[in-house]
């Protein structure tokens, strides 16, 4: 029997129906998927019988082979995927008070090859499908007992960079927002990228309002490429240029991610210099401790001289603040995910 078909990949508008019906079989099979995160075809009881076996002969709903969960003390999940290809992906579920969190991933693997972060040093594997970036927050919903509906957040801030897997990525997303889809308010989207100018300008014509993060490290084109060997591709310049375009275009508030690295980015100069580059933009910096994984060479700030950094910033009218990441004794903080087993 040939591989059946991810349903997720299809837009919600774009469902099958059983000849003759229209569209109301779609959208019925749309509510079961997203509204109530059916997982299998034989549970939608108001279909008839005889299609919803013919969904489950033609069809997939779960684009994952095997789903596997690792705790954290702060409550935290990640989340290692299996695809039927045995590539694997992650995601992290993070639970708060008020809202449910997810982080979810586009890539096996990243070709950004950030030297700080672990999933960089695991190289590309390969893009996701669209089907497969929703179907982290399907499952996530699924494996942790609440309906898809109840998501208030989501990150594309694992594993790769969402703006090279620009279509599967923006299909996710319409996805997300559309009311036959999660009806996810495009304002509590992020997407983050390691700054592309050309993707950032084409996501500036999108119209979404979305959350830009832009991981940008080091104010200065020389730090900046010692951390990020494909930066040399992109100055900070050009970045920044894009960004303004970016708000030119309506485009929100920027947030700024900023890896705290001992000796190598936390000088107050460089904080004065990061001042002055953003000088002009509406923009938040997350200042990250760096998470430590085995054989990385880097070691985080301290906390005095992370502190010392925001007060350069602050008194010179930047908005920051500190950001310490869940799930690091799970493996599941920022720069972290690596694929690790149990």
């Amino acid at each position: 029997m040939p591989e059946r078909s991810c349903l997720l990949d299809l837009p919600p508008a774009e469902l099958p129906s059983p000849p003759g019906q229209g569209s109301y079989r779609a959208r019925q099979l749309a509510h079961w998927l997203y509204q109530r995160g059916a997982r299998d075809s034989a549970v939608m009881t108001d279909l008839p019988a005889a299609w919803r076996a013919e969904l489950g002969d033609r069809w997939r709903i779960d684009p994952f082979e095997r789903s596997e969960r690792f705790t954290s003390q702060d409550s935290s999940v990640r989340y290692l995927f299996t695809l039927p290809d045995g590539q694997r992906t992650e995601a992290v579920y993070m639970p708060y008070r008020d809202r449910k969190t997810v982080c979810v991933s586009s890539m096996v693997g990243c070709p950004a090859g950030c030297t700080f972060c672990a999933t960089g040093a695991l190289g590309f594997g390969r893009n996701l499908s669209r089907g497969e970036i929703v179907g982290q927050l399907l499952s996530v919903a699924h494996h942790e007992g609440f309906a898809p509906t109840e998501l208030r957040n989501v990150v594309l801030m694992g594993m790769g960079e969402a703006l090279l897997n620009y279509d599967a990525a923006l299909g996710a997303i319409r996805t997300m927002v559309d009311q036959a889809g999660l009806g996810l308010s495009p304002r509590r989207i992020t997407l983050s990228t390691v700054g592309l100018p050309s993707r950032i300008r084409r996501l500036a014509q999108e119209r979404l309002p979305l959350v830009l993060a832009v991981s940008l490290h080091a104010p200065d084109d020389a730090t900046r490429r010692r951390i990020i060997p494909t930066a040399h591709a992109h100055g900070v310049a050009d970045i920044i240029a894009a960004l303004h375009e970016w708000q030119a275009a309506g485009g929100r508030r920027v947030t700024i991610e900023y890896t705290m690295l001992e000796g190598v980015n936390d000088a107050l100069v460089q904080a004065e210099d990061l001042a002055l580059l953003l000088h002009g933009l509406v923009v938040h910096v997350n200042l990250i401790p760096f998470n430590p994984w085995r054989g990385s060479g880097f070691r985080s700030s301290s906390r005095a001289t992370i502190d010392a950094f925001a007060r350069v910033l602050e008194r010179a009218g930047v908005r920051c603040s500190v950001r310490f990441s869940r799930g690091r004794d799970a493996g599941g903080a920022c720069g972290q995910l690596s694929l690790q087993g149990a």
